[in-house]
């Protein structure tokens, strides 16, 4: 704990120039970071008028310990320097856009002379084209089945492209032109992904007049087959763009942006609208923001454009944001174009923001009710466990293994019962030879709470998979830590069917019989929830290790394949089955391959 200043003397002697300025709490961490055109004024603000503060100010003033300022020479340097501040010290009052990881794309690398579509969940650094963040993989998927059915792409993976030996069922049913095993010129095949990609960027109504010109091209040559496969494209193209809205008469593209926040959350809703119609909605949600709606918006809209592939020529904002210009350059500094911000006040656009706003309105009354129902939960289960805490995070444990080989532990967390899988953790057991189940978990569970303060954050509810003997060494373990006062514990068992049993079991320590959930099931089956999600995650660890092991296995025995030789067919083949579909001369082009090593891999795996 650092000792409080005195805030208001520090203030007295802040600059008045533009900086940044770091909110620290009395453990010194960076709790909320801002910049300001004059930090003087923008950090006095923070203290006046004590008695009507806004939420914002309430909050900060109230946990403030320190604060530190850094001056800059512009504003536009403060903007910058605020943003790279926030990535590094990620403040819990901050708008923080988190990774849009988990949201599917599709890339198109048009390097390549056969390009095709994949589904990525991370957008690269590359030369490629991504398309999306799109909001599910099903929207994703179905997306991708529309493009495969409407143009004549491979769909075929890079590696079964590489080695196929003859033209797919996709091909005999006139859906892929089958450049993996036909002559096809590749200025062809590229119409069809310039065609897809007009599809993607929401031209569509620009694809279809170009499809009937060819269709007309075809049948004026005669060509009717030709062309009554081009009727059929147009056919299928108009009815997906009878399935868009259209929302504006110009036709352009804009991305329109719309808040809502309520005391303990805030929502920011995007609309995304390419050529007139409205193609998409995305919806963020962030708790514990303090930022105005002014600050929150403008922060989003950075941190989205940092990620986002494509930024259309003009923003809509339902607000007016307090720094537009600032925010315009930086947007010009990044995308290299020119790029317009507004707030509309007539007309079509002012609808367009009006639209956005009732969406994030709506949404955020989805939040609201959400996080109550999950308290709610919390609540009842807190009162059926009867813990001194609500469980607001619930730390389960589970292990694997196949008598006893390559044995493995998983920890999955949950917050506000939610996943939390970033904080989730694998362990490979490390001391215990043979199966021993009750040994894994002693084992795991010193490691994960016999750190001292490292170990921390400590969970409100540890619950371990197994019955009373893996709850005994659990609790055993907690006591031998010192921690017995710190959280509560559970074990949770299958039921025993050929015992009559209907229901899964949980033991609480001191207690000879499971706990009865009578009408409260929904409690159980969230307990079972969490279990099964911490048993998927240890299998799926399990099994990497064992493919692992049989990999390094098949190849440890093949004649004149030492450490380096099998280290480079790892490295560039992954798996079995891929070395298992290459042919010779692909093996022998790899660093350190002659013809007789990859004859020897080759004949080797073949009797495995």
């Amino acid at each position: 704990m650092t000792p409080k200043i005195d805030i208001r003397q520090k203030l007295s002697r802040v600059s008045d120039e533009p900086g940044v300025y770091l909110m620290k709490d009395a453990s010194g961490m960076v709790i909320y970071i801002g910049k300001a055109r004059n930090l003087k004024k923008r950090l006095a603000s923070y203290y006046k008028n004590t008695g009507h503060r806004d939420i914002k100010a309430g909050i900060l003033v109230d946990k403030i310990n320190d604060i530190e300022t850094i001056i800059t020479r512009t504003e536009k340097e403060a903007l910058i320097l605020e943003s790279n501040l926030i990535k590094k010290h990620k403040p819990r009052y901050n708008v923080i856009l988190k990774d849009d990881k988990r949201y599917p794309s599709l890339r198109i690398d048009l390097k390549e002379k056969y390009p095709n579509f994949s589904i990525v969940r991370k957008i690269g650094l590359d030369d490629a084209l991504y398309f999306g963040p799109f909001a599910s993989a099903h929207a994703v998927r179905e997306t991708l089945r529309t493009i495969n059915k409407t143009f004549k792409l491979r769909k075929c993976k890079a590696k079964d492209f590489k080695t196929r030996t003859r033209p797919c069922l996709h091909c005999q049913m006139e859906g892929c032109l089958a450049p993996c095993c036909l002559d096809v010129d590749p200025v062809v095949y590229h119409e069809q992904v310039n065609e897809a990609i007009m599809f993607l960027k929401g031209r569509t109504p620009d694809l279809i007049r170009k499809v009937k010109e060819q269709m007309a091209a075809a049948a004026r040559i005669q060509e009717f087959e030709k062309a009554a496969r081009l009727r059929d494209k147009i056919f299928f193209l108009e009815r997906t763009i009878e399935k868009q809205i259209a929302v504006t008469t110009d036709f352009k593209d804009r991305d329109v942006f719309a808040t809502a926040r309520s005391p303990e959350f805030a929502v920011v809703t995007v609309l995304s609208v390419r050529n007139g119609f409205l193609t998409g909605t995305r919806h963020y949600s962030f708790s514990d923001t303090i930022a105005t709606e002014e600050e929150m918006l403008a922060a989003f809209i950075r941190q989205y454009y940092e990620r986002h592939p494509f930024v259309p020529d003009q923003l809509l904002t339902s607000i007016e944001l307090e720094d537009t210009r600032l925010t315009e350059e930086w947007l010009q500094d990044v995308k290299k174009k020119k790029i317009r911000i507004n707030y509309p006040k007539r007309g079509e656009k002012v609808q367009l923001a009006k639209l956005a706003a009732h969406n994030a309105e709506n949404e955020l009354k989805n939040v609201i009710a959400s996080h109550s129902a999950e308290m709610d939960l919390l609540l009842r289960l807190q009162k059926k466990l009867k813990m001194n805490q609500l469980p607001e995070r619930i730390e389960c444990f589970d292990n694997s293994n196949i008598s006893g080989t390559e044995p493995v532990a998983a920890m999955v967390v949950f917050e506000n019962a939610r996943p939390k899988k970033s904080l989730y953790r694998r362990y490979r057991i490390k001391t215990v030879d043979g199966h021993d189940d009750y040994a894994y978990m002693d084992e795991v569970l010193k490691r994960r709470f016999g750190k001292g303060d490292k170990s921390k954050q400590y969970p409100d509810l540890l619950m371990v998979d197994g019955g009373k003997g893996q709850l005994n060494i659990a609790l055993a373990v907690i006591r031998d830590v010192g921690l017995e006062r710190e959280f509560d514990i559970i074990g949770i068992a299958k039921k025993d069917e050929k015992k009559g049993e209907s229901r899964d079991k949980i033991f609480k320590p001191g207690r000879a019989n499971p706990l009865g959930f009578g009408r409260e099931g929904e409690l159980l089956l969230f307990l079972q929830r969490i279990r099964d999600e911490a048993h998927r995650f240890a299998i799926s660890f399990h099994r990497s290790r064992r493919g692992k092991i049989s990999l390094q296995s098949a190849l440890d025995t093949i004649p004149g394949v030492g450490q380096k030789r099998k280290a480079t067919l790892l490295k560039h083949f992954k798996t079995i089955k891929n070395i298992r579909a290459a042919d010779l001369d692909e093996i022998r082009s790899l660093p350190g391959f002659n013809r007789r090593a990859a004859k020897s891999v080759i004949e080797a795996l073949s009797t495995k």
